[in-house]
């Protein structure tokens, strides 16, 4: 291999929304841009998230990229919120487009990244051999992307089929006629419950935590809407840009106590309606008041008695341990008329727990269900799960998991003190789940390239977070997050679902927009919070 074949100016790790944009944008930089992707197609989350059912949470003609505007007037969405086989047509159009999977070694996983002082370079190593050098290294390797399979005694005792709804295989599964348990009643088990249970003989949904999930409203798009928007996209984009989330809604101007009921049920109507997690925008005060939350809870646990016959049943499809919205809405098609079918049947693993795994299916209690097919709705070591089960080590040989064992630690989300020229893509510490993703990638990208623009004018050869600027920036997330609901929800923002894993709220929770504005600023001020070739940062430099 020769050093054309083997350095580069920046590696991109994964193949998703965020690592396509990247390298496109390095190489419009005039950069050589070198990717590693372990999967054997483009696409992250929508590539290996193929199980029955799923869907984006965020419509689709949001959750698409603006940098592109002939991609953004050639490419129609067929549905409101998209399917993942047409999200992945998508992605791959665009991949072939621009020409990016020429970039990337498919099928490759990179087992470290470690950072070479003396030379100013990163060296990426891979689980196929392959070792290359860069001086940026862009780690973009998602934020649910880390399969989470629980520790359950047995597990792997099963000898029927099983399936993790992160890993879905690319053939059909045939659930005919099938006895199938469900494990799991997360976004991935609420999309995929529906439709199984169309085809299963019985199905079994083995819930420990039931979640808030309100319907999609899907529905195919119109001529003449598509038309509409395509006509407005630059302001619609602009719009979503100054939002809480990355797309154009706004709450109610007044607060949840703040309007009579009639209002209050009329707004709630509307947002409803609009579908999803959108419901938690209705008001603004919805997520740091208690009792504002408690009327949207009260709204929809009314619904949720609508939707199931069984008085029992519903009791048990309500959440009674957090907030609504403090876990992630989901988006769902027909999840709680499912319960309906005299075919599925709900197991209430608060009561009776889930004791083992067996050959012919699962124990809790004194019940066996035997089973032909056992489905792991059980969601991924979220935000830090990927980056986690890779050896990263910066100056000093500081190992990026040492340095977050009390949780992560970001400036703005994006750069690690003593990490020099290493940047996270909707990381923790960035607006990351809790924004249009696609915006998100746009968005961190688009600041990097600004970035390394900085660094090149004024002949800068490294730059990394201070350790003073990633200590403010933390105490300004857990601020911000302590401000409302959301740490009282065992939640994966938190980190709850994985066992040892540091309870801390993830995300950056101040919005969108604001967060551009803040990094915004501290570009402009010389990129303040940041040591340039080993020293800080001075305001115009």
């Amino acid at each position: 291999m020769t050093t054309q074949d083997s350095d580069f100016d920046a590696v991109v790790v994964g193949a998703g929304i965020s690592g396509l944009y990247a390298v496109y944008k390095f190489r419009q930089r005039g950069m050589r841009v070198h990717g590693f992707e372990s999967a054997e197609g483009v696409g992250g989350t929508w590539y290996h998230n193929r199980y029955p059912g799923a869907r984006c949470d965020v419509e689709s003609i949001d959750y698409s990229y603006s940098f592109d505007e002939e991609l953004q007037q050639e490419w129609t969405w067929t549905e409101r919120f998209a399917t993942q086989e047409e999200i992945l047509r998508y992605l791959e159009h665009v991949a072939d487009r621009h020409d990016l999977r020429s970039a990337y070694d498919f099928l490759t996983r990179v087992t470290s990244a470690v950072y070479d002082e003396g030379a100013g370079r990163w060296t990426v190593t891979t689980d196929t051999g392959k070792t290359v050098t860069a001086r940026f290294c862009i780690l973009a390797t998602g934020v649910l992307s880390a399969t989470n399979k629980p520790d359950i005694p047995g597990r792997d005792t099963f000898t029927g089929e099983t399936y993790h709804t992160g890993e879905w295989p690319h053939e059909p599964v045939d659930f005919t006629g099938k006895r199938v348990g469900v494990i799991g009643t997360g976004s991935s088990g609420i999309q995929a419950i529906p439709i199984i249970a169309e085809d299963a003989a019985r199905v079994f949904v083995f819930q420990r935590s039931p979640n808030y999930s309100i319907p999609a409203g899907n529905r195919r798009l119109t001529d003449d809407f598509v038309a509409q928007v395509k006509a407005d996209y630059a302001e619609r984009r602009r719009l979503s840009r100054l939002s809480g989330g990355g797309t154009p809604n706004s709450p109610h101007p007044k607060g949840a106590l703040e309007v009579d009921e009639a209002e209050r049920t009329r707004v709630y109507d509307e947002w409803w309606r609009r579908g999803g997690y959108l419901f938690t925008k209705a008001f603004p005060d919805q997520m740091v008041s208690k009792a504002a939350n408690d009327t949207a809870r009260e709204y929809v646990e009314a619904k949720i008695r609508e939707m199931v016959d069984d008085p029992e049943v519903a009791d048990q499809l309500i959440p009674t341990d957090h907030p609504i919205g403090t876990k992630r809405i989901v988006t769902d098609t027909g999840y709680f008329q499912t319960y309906n079918r005299d075919n599925v049947t709900l197991v209430n693993l608060r009561r009776t727990p889930i004791t083992q795994i067996t050959e012919s299916g699962v124990r809790t209690g004194d019940v066996s269900y035997d089973l032909d097919i056992l489905v792991f709705a059980t969601g991924f070591d979220a935000m830090t799960g990927s980056l986690s089960r890779i050896d990263i080590r910066g100056r000093d040989g500081r190992e990026l998991t040492a340095e977050w064992s009390a949780g992560p630690r970001t400036y703005l989300g994006l750069a690690v003190d003593g990490f020099p020229n290493m940047f996270i893509l909707a990381g923790p510490g960035s607006p990351s789940v809790l924004a249009n993703m696609v915006l998100m990638a746009e968005q961190h990208v688009d600041w990097i390239a600004g970035c390394m623009d900085h660094l090149d004018s004024h002949d800068i050869a490294a730059i990394e977070a201070t350790r003073e600027a990633a200590d403010e920036w933390v105490a300004e997330c857990n601020a911000k997050a302590a401000g409302t609901l959301f740490p009282s929800a065992n939640s994966w923002y938190m980190g709850a679902n994985i066992p040892g894993k540091p309870r801390v709220f993830m995300p950056y929770i101040g919005g969108f927009g604001n967060y551009n504005s803040i990094c915004a600023e501290v570009a402009a001020a010389g990129y303040k919070g940041f040591a340039l070739d080993g020293r800080a940062a001075a305001p115009g430099t």
